[in-house]
């Protein structure tokens, strides 16, 4: 049997394009002589559709685009992923399941059991979970088809205590197939891998698993399919970040043999993190219609870092700099900036905020009388700034990046309806320390970010001689901190222990804290850690813990 793996970027709700994709890649397969062609979970609708599944048009679309597709079905057996209703009065309404097409028609439906619900994931929200399924038969094969988690049985994951695949392993398959939308984190890859190769060594069946590729505001899908053999061999691995299609014989003796060479290239953690990102601004544009983007260039890293990434993922042609130097601004803050804009071809232009700001201190100079100039005044300024980026946004039709990073937004470093201001952060999962790798990492092949940018001091430059350190600790002591007790989830107690002051991790602690109101305003971020902030990591506004 010949089964072809298609690795699909997909768009959430867009009927008519994502059955066009998969149409596409099963009439590729049926010329190439394919028995079976796998999709992706929830390839139909996409992944994940939140609350539209809420909406029986929804449903009723999906199922229409799965009956379109299965008309084309007559010499190929094809699996997709879709809603299913669910017939029994209680519970949910639908199911998250496998469609196994052929002859022209619905031939049956695998119901994913185990649903997730921590970080990103909340699937009890919306489905039911399935009940016990059996092996499906194509072209004689008896066959696992088991919905992401279901194959993801992890010996020490207190959500799942039973297993799909021991109950279907009863029935004696010849090779397990997983369809899945596991997203994107710079651990994850690793992860992904041991836990299915642990389910290849406990059942000692091949696997074929096809994720999907792609961005879907901030939750990014890496592909990277797999062919494994029985033995736990890596037979083939999809690109990365990157649509792919693999083609492999199951012969009679339930060896698995790949037609072609057909192995990701090696990847190091920010190589896959350049490339996750430069996917999410492309996508996010491309899926919204979006085309041109504007941001602030301020000369430091942050802003230098999301200039490279948005040329990147949408032509420099696209992309339009704006520095908006200040009565504090350095020197070099424009002369790096425009070394940056030569290097990357991108449009730009300066529109100094002097004036502007003189004229609201003016304005504001009764109400202020005998104050002090302090926070007031610097957030002033990074208000005007904001004010400016979406006056051209909204005159041209530009969309507004945030270059906020994760540091900065752990501990509140950042000003609403200012800096924080855009339509997608795109830096507001890489914290400072990484920001700094991944500046280096993009000049590894010739300087295309200016060294003075990466190597100056932070600053906001927001007062004479500022830098971040007089407000923050430094970046290396301030990360390693946040990720403890973002990532981790460690307490201040736990920090303590591995090395840490007392008073610096309480402080550090409850800026976290205290900034969540912030972050509850700020723009979609792309998620590239295994705790990003965002729909990941649902904190209350208004709480006392460690406050």
């Amino acid at each position: 049997m010949k089964i072809a793996l298609a690795q699909l970027n997909y768009h959430i709700g867009n009927f008519d394009s994502n059955s066009a994709k998969i149409i596409d890649a099963i009439q590729k397969a049926s010329v190439q002589g394919c028995d079976l062609i796998v999709f992706a979970e929830l390839s139909v609708c996409g992944y994940p559709p939140l609350d539209f599944l809420d909406y029986k048009d929804f449903i009723s679309r999906c199922i229409e685009a799965v009956n379109k597709i299965a008309a084309v079905c007559t010499n190929i057996t094809a699996i997709v992923g879709a809603p299913s209703h669910n017939p029994e009065l209680n519970g949910k309404n639908i199911f998250n399941a496998a469609y196994i097409l052929a002859d022209g028609k619905i031939c049956h439906i695998v119901s994913k059991s185990l649903l997730p619900t921590y970080d990103v994931f909340d699937e009890y929200r919306w489905f039911e979970s399935g009940k016990l399924n059996s092996c499906v038969n194509v072209k004689g094969c008896k066959i696992a088809l088991t919905v992401c988690e279901d194959l993801w049985n992890m010996d020490d994951d207190p959500l799942y205590t039973s297993w799909p695949m021991d109950v279907l392993v009863r029935e004696q398959p010849k090779i397990m197939i997983n369809i899945a939308a596991s997203p994107f984190n710079y651990l994850h890859a690793g992860d992904r891998k041991k836990i299915l190769e642990k389910n290849i060594r406990q059942y000692k069946l091949p696997l074929i698993y096809v994720n999907q590729v792609g961005a879907h505001t901030d939750i990014l899908f890496d592909g990277g399919s797999l062919v494994y053999s029985s033995n736990a061999e890596l037979l083939a691995e999809g690109k990365y970040f990157e649509e792919d299609f693999i083609v492999c014989d199951f012969n009679t003796n339930n060896a698995l043999k790949i037609q072609d060479t057909h192995v990701a290239s090696s990847f190091n953690r920010y190589s896959r993190i350049h490339d996750a990102l430069v996917m999410g601004i492309k996508d996010y544009f491309g899926k919204m219609g979006f085309k041109k983007a504007i941001l602030g260039l301020s000369g430091g890293i942050d802003s230098a870092l999301v200039t490279v990434l948005a040329a990147r993922a949408l032509g420099a042609e696209n992309v339009h700099a704006v520095m908006m130097p200040s009565p504090y601004s350095s020197g070099h803050s424009i002369t790096d900036s425009e070394l940056l804009v030569k290097n990357l071809g991108v449009t730009s232009e300066i529109l100094s905020i002097k004036e502007v700001f003189h004229s609201f201190l003016s304005t504001l100079e009764n109400d202020f009388k005998g104050q002090p100039f302090n926070l007031t005044e610097e957030n002033l300024q990074a208000r005007i700034r904001g004010v400016l980026l979406m006056a051209l946004s909204n005159k041209f039709g530009y969309i507004l990046l945030n270059t906020s990073n994760k540091s900065e937004l752990a501990v509140g470093y950042g000003t609403l309806y200012g800096d924080m201001c855009g339509g997608l952060s795109v830096i507001g999962d890489l914290y400072k320390t990484d920001v700094i790798a991944l500046c280096n990492f993009i000049n590894n092949s010739g300087e295309i970010i200016p060294a003075n940018i990466i190597t100056k001091p932070p600053s906001a430059e927001l007062r004479p001689d500022q830098k971040d350190s007089d407000s923050l600790p430094l970046y290396d002591i301030l990360d390693v901190i946040l990720f403890q007790y973002i990532e981790k989830a460690m307490g201040p107690d736990d920090i303590v222990k591995s090395g840490y002051p007392e008073e610096l991790v309480m402080r550090i602690l409850r800026m976290v804290n205290n900034s969540e109101y912030k972050r509850y305003q700020a723009p979609p971020i792309l998620r590239i850690s295994p705790k990003a902030f965002g729909r990941g990591r649902r904190m209350p506004l208004v709480a006392k813990y460690l406050g």
